[in-house]
């Protein structure tokens, strides 16, 4: 878990911005009068606190990105102790308001900047902000008014999430100190576990399908599982060259803006590793037929990149 530096935490403690209000009241004859009235209006008032965020690292197989599913985890936060019911003492007369910042759990005092006036506010050292001092403090929870529980929470992963994707659930977060207030939120961090051979862009699935020579020239389908159910069908068209790709609308991952996203297949020529004397006699006597023609080769050179400009 993680303190201020979590989203929807402040960088700056509990208290939030920690700034100064620069007044010019002086510059345009508001005098000290004017100072002192911002500092002492509503100054009475404990500030309302709030518990930390948290966040979690939660992973899901691939296949969930297809169907979406509803998921669990279990965390260790701080929430409300029981015994003292926030409040940090098991006695009202155990909890007394702070006498350095009279229960407002800042300190707010005046400091001069040329001709400007600094309003600086910072949290009291005196009771870390809370506003009161626990004299009998719960025996629970040392009073802290918060006690460590196991906590479980029930989430809806939708369909076509993606990895980095925080999921924000209100109040699920830690307890603040002290009764009263409202707890933080908690952030679910989603991580995609990878595919065996499809790669992500958004909606759409990439994958690299390695086919031999003889498909390649002469054509063929090729079936393979898909994570929607249906069989993806993969028709090489006869004459392919390793690189020509292939695409197939609908068949990508949901969340798109037209919907489903598209497949692409990109052809790669799978060579055999190694080559038997049968098979290299073979190719051999095929030379003629199917290899390189090097007293032409500028000239397929040239086709080659007014081909692949045109596409």
């Amino acid at each position: 878990m993680f303190g201020h530096d979590q989203p929807g935490g402040s960088p700056f403690g509990p208290g939030g911005f920690q700034g100064v209000n620069i007044s010019i009241d002086d510059l345009f004859g508001g005098g000290i009068e004017s100072i002192f009235s911002q500092i002492f209006s509503g100054g009475g008032t404990r500030r309302r606190s709030r518990g930390t965020d948290l966040l979690v690292n939660h992973e899901i197989p691939f296949q969930t990105v297809f169907d979406g599913s509803d998921e669990s985890i279990e965390i260790d936060v701080l929430k409300e102790c029981e015994d003292c019911e926030g409040t940090g003492s098991p006695t009202s007369e155990g909890v007394k308001e702070c006498p350095t910042c009279d229960g407002r759990g800042r300190i707010q005092r005046i400091e001069k900047a040329g001709f400007f006036t600094k309003q600086v506010v910072s949290d009291c050292s005196t009771c870390r902000g809370d506003g009161r001092i626990v004299s009998d403090p719960c025996g629970a929870c040392n009073g802290e008014g918060r006690s460590k529980k196991t906590k479980q929470v029930t989430f809806t992963v939708p369909a076509g999430i993606s990895s980095g994707t925080r999921l924000r659930m209100r109040g699920h977060g830690e307890a603040p100190r002290g009764a009263g207030g409202e707890s933080g939120d908690l952030y679910i961090q989603i991580e995609v576990n990878q595919h065996p051979w499809f790669e992500r862009d958004g909606a759409d699935l990439l994958m690299a399908l390695p086919v031999g020579f003889v498909e390649l020239a002469l054509g063929t389908q090729v079936i393979i599982p898909h994570p929607d159910g249906e069989d993806l069908r993969i028709k090489i068209p006869a004459g392919s060259n390793p690189g020509d790709t292939i695409n197939l609308p609908g068949r990508g991952l949901p969340g798109g803006r037209r919907g489903r996203g598209s497949v692409t297949v990109l052809l790669k020529l799978d060579m055999p590793k190694k080559v038997s004397r049968s098979l290299r006699k073979s190719l051999d006597s095929l030379k003629d037929e199917i290899g390189t023609d090097f007293d032409k080769l500028e000239d397929s050179i040239r086709d080659e990149a007014q081909r692949r400009r045109r596409s």
